[in-house]
């Protein structure tokens, strides 16, 4: 005789598998970054001010997807000249290519959270695997909207040659390129 399972052990067996949950990234908390080296004297470093996108996780059992859209006309050096060049057909040339993205997936396990985003960064028309290691990963109900938060802080790195942005190659520029993303989402309504 096949022996039911009784209807209070199934639903918490539901209770416990939390379903996945989308969040709208926060574009007043979000900021990619980015190290470059210059000549191999100091480093460049910029962030990117506009920015989109969606997160999707599961907090029961560490999955999930990320997708941030990337504003290059947003880039910021901290210096106009530089913020200009960049911009420039010389470089990114937003007017053909206005922004990067990146689209990942939550990998690994720290403790229970997910320990990198295994993904693709699209940067001036080319696609190309990124993987960021994930350094911090939190969610608190958000104390205005009584909503779901999230934050996390992830980096990594890219051969910016890769890419096609070779600029300062010829006078010794590494091509490697530190990237980092800071992002804030909060579950959607």
């Amino acid at each position: 005789m096949k022996r039911l399972t009784p209807i209070p052990a199934l639903l918490a067996a539901a209770l416990a598998q939390a379903a996945p949950v989308s969040y709208q990234i926060d574009p007043m908390h979000t900021y990619p970054s980015f190290e470059a080296d210059h000549m191999g004297l100091s480093f460049w470093r910029g962030k990117l001010t506009k920015n989109t996108g969606s997160i999707v996780f599961d907090k029961a059992d560490g999955s999930g997807s990320v997708d941030v859209q990337m504003n290059l006309a947003a880039i910021d050096f901290g210096l106009a000249a530089m913020n200009d060049w960049a911009r420039g057909k010389e470089f990114l040339n937003v007017d053909k290519n206005p922004t990067a993205s990146f689209k990942g997936r939550f990998a690994g396990d720290s403790g229970g959270m997910p320990a990198r985003l295994v993904g693709e960064l699209t940067l001036n028309g080319q696609t190309r695997p990124v993987t960021l290691a994930i350094h911090r990963l939190k969610c608190i109900p958000h104390p205005l909207y009584k909503r779901e938060l999230c934050g996390a802080d992830a980096s990594g790195h890219f051969n910016r040659e890769d890419f096609g942005l070779t600029a300062g190659k010829d006078w010794g520029f590494d091509m490697d390129v530190q990237l980092r993303i800071q992002v804030e989402a909060i579950a959607k309504e």
